[in-house]
């Protein structure tokens, strides 16, 4: 079975930016990730990369900015009360928290400064402007039910449970 559309694929990663060190690993972990695929789970430039692949098979593979979290966008910095934060008295300048969106659900955010009653953030993604090197090692790919699909994620094992 290759990688498709509408398979769930159950993959080892680690991630690094060009610094060396990987910046993520699900294997340190212990637990594949696993994705369906077409459904936008996952970057544009992996899920790509990943596409025609059989289970067994470890490749590496660099993703542009473009196909990954975008380019940096200089002016992309807000200014957010603090109540939208869990934990804000423990936020200090250059944390990487989470922030819950309206529009967008949950955004990775890096704190620039910390005020009284707001906190400054930037709104790039952490790894936004940089090419990302990938280690990958396809576990797993199995069907997807109707379910998964039509709810657009995967659910049970390495999934999202209802």
């Amino acid at each position: 079975m290759k990688v498709e559309a509408n398979k769930v694929v159950s993959f080892h990663y680690s991630v690094s930016d060009g610094g060396g060190e990987p910046v993520d690993s699900s294997r340190e972990r212990g637990e594949p990730l696993a994705v369906l695929i077409g459904a936008q789970n996952i970057i544009p430039g992996l899920e790509a990369a990943m596409l025609g692949r059989e289970a067994g098979e470890r490749f590496q593979v660099e993703v542009a900015p473009a196909e990954a979290y975008g380019e940096r966008r200089a002016d992309f910095v807000q200014r957010v009360p603090k109540k939208y934060f869990q934990g804000p008295e423990k936020l200090v300048p250059g944390m990487s928290t989470v922030l819950q969106t309206k529009e967008n659900g949950p955004r990775m955010v890096v704190v620039l400064k910390v005020g009284s009653s707001v906190i400054d953030v930037d709104l790039n993604h952490p790894l936004a402007g940089k090419t990302l090197s990938f280690d990958v090692e396809i576990t797993q790919i199995r069907d997807a039910s109707p379910e998964e699909i039509a709810h657009r994620h995967v659910h049970g094992d390495g999934g999202h449970e209802h």
